[in-house]
């Protein structure tokens, strides 16, 4: 970087970039729309294998039904608006860029880390939860079994390997794991129909509160308890603007990739959630650390234990590929900006930022680490690191709700080749149910240490970039976009470093 020469523009500096600066941080388009499809079922579909369930035990059937009902409001207002954004934003930084146009360095910065959190967070559940699903697969067909850290590195490797492999081969993987994902959970709403073992009572079977009924056993409040389980069903198809410059059609595709994932995993929660629960009883699933799995047992039994517990491996192995490509990009866009260290997004011969990679395996490794030494996910650190995924994802929720509601009116003039059926409308009931979710962490007592641990970070990553980051940024096509009003940002179309002839004053342009 030429430190020397800065220009300070809304606040921040931007410094020139070198000579193939942006050369060294390039990405190569290799999805279609199908592609994207896998991505985003990829990333979520673990969801239906296990952790929904914890909803049931708060707000019993009737309300975890409620949950998923709302949500399924939340997300398409969600997805449209986020849908817009993307077509008129091509570009790699996600919910970072939006809120970059919308609310300038400090939203945007704010709203790239929620995604970091959430998408680093996440990503370390699933290694965790995997881990214990293949030791229990090595040890009964194998008689091998390894300690937790060592399963951890195993994984890590594995699928920072996969990813750095090239986006290619990142985009065929996806849509593989995705599509025997869905083929095990069809042949499991089969099996489940056919056995005779699914039972409406079995829905209801949770013994109701005094005054409360068999449908809403604990009453209407725990259902906001319940949303945040519920999430799992959805968490992480936001993650798909992310790949738009690896989209051979970003425009198009993304809009349309969603709307198609989205669907996808409509019909897939529901059959889960109420052919799950109808087999096995509401009161019994509540609890369950792996309900799709139980589910599989009441029905053939435990001789084939360790085939199914592949089975469920396998949707867990589908999202820890798409969440770990997801904060790969997150983490890619803000350095490549200069929100974070610019040597997370180089990305070498094969044009994956495989350094943020490996950075983010690093804090993830380091949280799995903790979560053990204080009692794993079955004490209050798993349950710390749960919580801290959904309210990551919920903060940067609201944030990209509140940006598209500002972008409306600020950039009426930028280019919008998609626009929301929904509107504004769509939007605001998206960030209103988003809120609702966040309200419920701060009256859910089990959520509180989530809530701190998120605010110490925000704390630390704030201070660095007010004494550091926001000294340093540079005109990536996300801050392009925004400084030129929504003119400019499309780096397939104007290259990279468009603007630094109007920024810095010279004639410089790449």
């Amino acid at each position: 970087m030429a430190e020397n020469k800065g220009t300070s523009v809304s606040g921040v500096t931007y410094t020139k970039a070198d000579d193939g600066y942006f050369e060294k941080r390039s990405l190569r388009r290799s999805a279609g729309v199908w592609g994207l499809w896998g991505l985003a079922v990829a990333a979520v579909v673990s969801g239906d294998f296990s952790g929904w369930n914890f909803g049931i035990g708060f707000a019993g059937f009737g309300g975890m039904l409620i949950a998923f009902i709302l949500l399924i409001f939340m997300y398409y207002g969600m997805m449209f608006s986020i849908g817009e954004m993307s077509s008129a934003m091509p570009h790699t930084g996600g919910a970072y860029s939006f809120a970059r146009a919308a609310m300038g360095p400090w939203g945007g910065f704010v709203t790239g880390l929620a995604e970091t959190i959430e998408y680093v967070a996440t990503t370390a559940v699933i290694v965790y939860f995997s881990a214990s699903y293949a030791d229990g697969i090595t040890s009964e067909l194998l008689n091998v079994s390894l300690p937790s850290w060592v399963w951890w590195i195993i994984l890590y490797a594995v699928f920072i390997a996969l990813n750095a492999a090239g986006a290619s081969i990142s985009f065929k993987f996806a849509i593989v794991v995705s599509i025997i994902s869905l083929a095990i959970l069809v042949v499991f709403s089969i099996m489940a129909l056919a056995s005779g073992l699914f039972s409406w009572d079995n829905l209801f079977n949770t013994v109701p509160e005094a005054g409360q009924t068999a449908f809403l056993p604990h009453g209407v409040i725990p259902i906001l308890f319940a949303l945040p389980y519920a999430m799992w069903f959805f968490l992480g198809i936001e993650e798909l603007p992310l790949a738009a410059e690896e989209s051979h059609n970003p425009v198009r595709d993304i809009p349309r990739a969603g709307l198609i994932a989205r669907t996808t995993l409509i019909v897939t929660g529901l059959l889960v959630l109420f052919l799950n629960t109808g087999i096995i009883g509401a009161e019994e699933i509540s609890g369950s650390g792996e309900p799709l799995l139980d589910g599989f047992r009441a029905i053939v039994g435990d001789q084939l234990a360790a085939v199914l517990a592949l089975f469920a491996l396998v949707g867990l192995l589908a999202s820890l590929q798409g969440i770990m490509f997801a904060y790969g990009r997150n983490m890619y866009s803000l350095s490549r900006a200069g929100y974070y260290p610019k040597f997370l997004s180089l990305t070498g011969k094969r044009q994956t930022p495989a350094i943020a990679l490996f950075v983010g395996a690093v804090i993830g490794f380091i949280a799995l680490i903790v979560v053990d030494a204080l009692g794993g996910t079955g004490g209050v650190a798993g349950a710390i690191v749960l919580n801290i995924a959904v309210w990551g994802a919920v903060i940067a929720y609201i944030l990209q709700m509140v940006s598209f509601v500002l972008l409306r009116k600020k950039f009426p003039n930028a280019n919008r080749p998609f626009k929301s059926p929904w509107g504004i409308p769509g939007a605001v009931i998206a960030g209103v149910l988003s809120l609702a979710i966040f309200a419920g962490f701060f009256i859910n007592e089990p959520a509180r240490p989530a809530i701190v641990a998120i605010f110490v970070v925000y704390v630390v990553m704030l201070l660095a970039f007010a004494l550091w980051g926001r000294k340093r940024l540079v005109l990536a096509p996300e801050e392009e976009y925004a400084l030129s009003g929504g003119l400019h940002g499309d780096p397939q179309k104007e290259g990279y470093d468009a603007m630094e002839g109007e920024v810095f004053g010279d004639d410089k342009k790449k």
